[in-house]
């Protein structure tokens, strides 16, 4: 017998629009201000340490891209108990990076671009998990596109240089990070 639910192919048209309008303005209305400047100032450090502004610019579409289509799978409903678990660990696991990530800034010449990448590596790991049936591999591969560029050990250890040319960025990032923190979001 035929298998059919309208709310399936709801949820997939949402997907494929989004994957399709993912903008500045038309991702305003899923992403917070916060975030949006967090993404603001991770696309400048991709653009400086790149010197590319189009991979700079697929880099962030791909991680904005990913959050939306995960954000809509959990307001649908869609992960399962143990994929719920696997979701708590990664916010766990994000939350500890975000903490690291802060760490390392407030105080100087303690980064570890290991520790930090590993962390990265990990959060990857997890999301790919939570997300296996549930997304495409393109899907994948954006998540290890975004995961794999933010973890690159060079472009953490130019960002994290107490003297770089990146710390104004850092610093935003950080205190966001910090935000996001503070309120709950992770």
């Amino acid at each position: 017998m035929d298998h059919f639910s309208s709310k399936d192919m709801a949820l997939s048209a949402q997907k494929k629009i989004l994957s399709r309008m993912a903008t500045k303005s038309s991702v305003q209305m899923f992403i917070d201000d916060t975030t949006s400047e967090i993404l603001d100032e991770l696309y400048r450090v991709s653009k400086g340490y790149s010197g590319n502004k189009s991979e700079a610019q697929k880099v962030i579409k791909d991680l904005v891209k990913i959050s939306v289509k995960i954000g809509l799978l959990f307001r649908n409903n869609r992960f399962n108990t143990e994929e719920l678990g696997i979701a708590t660990d990664f916010k766990k696991k994000l939350h500890q990076g975000a903490m690291t990530a802060i760490s390392f800034y407030e105080v100087d010449f303690t980064f570890d671009n290991g520790v930090m990448s590993d962390l990265l590596t990990s959060c990857r790991d997890l999301l790919l998990k939570l997300v296996n049936t549930h997304l495409t591999p393109k899907s994948h591969n954006r998540i290890n596109h975004v995961f794999n560029h933010y973890s690159d050990p060079e472009l953490l250890t130019k960002l994290y240089d107490p003297s770089g040319t990146f710390r104004p960025n850092l610093t935003k990032i950080c205190k966001g990070l910090d935000k996001l923190m503070e309120d709950g979001t992770i």
